[in-house]
């Protein structure tokens, strides 16, 4: 979790470059999900979770390696 900034108080130093490797790691997983949730099949789907696993996947790594 990022560390939030008190009222009327500025983050330290070392909070900010916490949150800037947490915002990092998070952007391409936020992304990810965005594009999973635009992908038509994810919507209609009528298969197993199992299978849908395997889907999303497959999209993830389409969708990382352009």
């Amino acid at each position: 979790m990022p560390h939030r900034r008190k009222p009327r108080k500025d983050l330290t130093t070392k909070q900010k470059c916490v949150n800037r490797a947490h915002s990092r790691l998070r952007w391409p997983v936020e992304r990810a999900i965005a594009r999973i949730k635009t992908w038509r099949i994810l919507r209609k789907a009528r298969t197993s979770p199992n299978r849908l696993t395997s889907i999303a996947r497959a999209i993830i790594t389409l969708e990382t390696h352009r």
